[in-house]
């Protein structure tokens, strides 16, 4: 539900989200709950609320004017809160066993009441700790299948599409997007953060016009092609799961983009991860085996995604045009290769950009970090090239083992 616009909006601290709980009959007794400040992120903030009287608990996420990992000298807009609420509800209609569940939302103080998920583990950390997650794959798959199919023109015809379009137009989220993945890292910008003795490697990209030049399609389908709705930031940290559950949370990112775009940011974070373990990993034979574990999830995630995307377009598309096979190999060959491009601009990101990730950065050794630091500019760089090269992941997947 979304609740009455009575407030003007202000950060709200621990104590004062318990009152704003007690006043909106979210909860009961201010004095009988906890509240906790625990956000981690770059972007807003995450107080997680324990109800002493029913044994029940909730998250707060209320997001900040400003982009926190710099401060307010990078406004943004709160509507992005509004944005993921909206997301969540829509990804709830097909999948609500892979997101959390909304309890309510509050535009003036762009805050949404969710399920509390402190009982899952982030997937990046459990991935990095070399966890595997023997249902990864197929939640992941199909929340891609589900998710980007329902919101396409082929699920919702064209003029419900852009009634929908409407709702998620997110200028401010995509400007971090469009700059932090597709501008920045090809050129000397402050924003870039990476170790001087990587300088050699960032600048060979910089002066590489041919990549430059595929960025720049990538980048131009980014801004262009409103195929479907996106999660907009599917990366390992934007993913809960325990042994047997996934859940998709964090998409203020969402917006109205090509379709490989959120295929391509799940596979960069399973390639990273993938590059990572071979510093991390100490064992040879668990080396082995836990690299070959994110490869097949990646192959195992493309799989489950297409083929629960054909199905649901050839038997549920609107257009009789597209409930062909032909059709469907046609937009599955695209969505493909699209991921493959923007997974090699989400790795490239990874390194010289602003946001870096802690399966690479969390290396303590600093040769070893760097070694592993060379080895994904080195893959980013040739997914963009040779994005049109595979006739499949399995493909591609080889072709990275024989590489490393």
């Amino acid at each position: 539900m979304a609740l009455t616009e009575t407030l003007v909006y202000k950060e709200l601290t621990e104590e004062s989200v318990l009152d704003y709980l007690v006043e909106k009959e979210l909860l009961t007794n201010k004095e009988k709950a906890q509240c906790k400040e625990v956000g981690d992120g770059n972007l807003n903030y995450v107080f997680i609320v324990k109800d002493e009287l029913n044994g029940k608990s909730m998250v707060v996420k209320q997001a900040l004017p400003y982009a926190k990992v710099v401060g307010e000298s990078w406004p943004l807009s709160l509507d992005r809160a509004r944005i993921e609420a909206a997301s969540l509800q829509h990804a709830a209609q097909t999948v609500p066993d892979l997101v959390p569940q909304v309890f309510a939302s509050d535009e003036s103080l762009a805050l949404t009441v969710m399920e509390d998920l402190s009982e899952f583990t982030i997937l990046r950390k459990g991935l990095i700790e070399g966890n595997r997650y023997p249902y990864l794959a197929e939640h992941v798959g199909r929340f891609l299948a589900e998710t980007l199919f329902s919101a396409s023109d082929e699920a919702l015809g064209p003029v419900e599409k852009k009634k929908l379009a409407r709702q998620f137009i997110n200028p401010d989220l995509c400007d971090i997007t469009e700059k932090l993945v597709f501008s920045d890292p090809y050129f000397k910008a402050e924003t870039n953060s990476y170790p001087q003795a990587l300088q050699k490697e960032v600048e060979a990209i910089w002066q590489n016009g041919q990549l430059k030049f595929e960025v720049a399609k990538l980048k131009k389908k980014f801004l262009t092609e409103g195929e479907t709705l996106l999660h907009g930031d599917l990366h390992t940290g934007s993913i809960f799961v325990t042994e047997k559950e996934t859940k998709v949370i964090d998409p203020e990112f969402a917006f109205f983009g090509p379709a490989g775009f959120d295929v391509g940011a799940f596979l960069a974070n399973l390639f990273l991860n993938y590059l990572a373990q071979e510093e991390r990993q100490v064992n040879e034979r668990e080396k082995e085996e836990l690299q070959t574990y994110l490869l097949q999830t990646a192959v195992q995630t493309w799989n489950v995604f297409e083929t629960g995307y054909r199905k649901l377009l050839t038997e549920n598309g609107l257009d009789e045009q597209a409930r062909t096979e032909e059709y469907a190999d046609y937009l599955l060959q695209k969505i493909r290769t699209d991921a493959i491009g923007f997974a090699g601009c989400k790795v490239i990101r990874r390194i010289i950009g602003l946001a870096h990730v802690e399966d690479v950065d969390g290396i303590e050794n600093e040769e070893a970090r760097l070694r592993v630091q060379k080895s994904a500019l080195k893959l980013g760089e040739a997914l963009i090239i040779n994005q049109n090269r595979f006739s499949s992941i399995s493909e591609l997947v080889e072709w990275i083992k024989e590489q490393n």
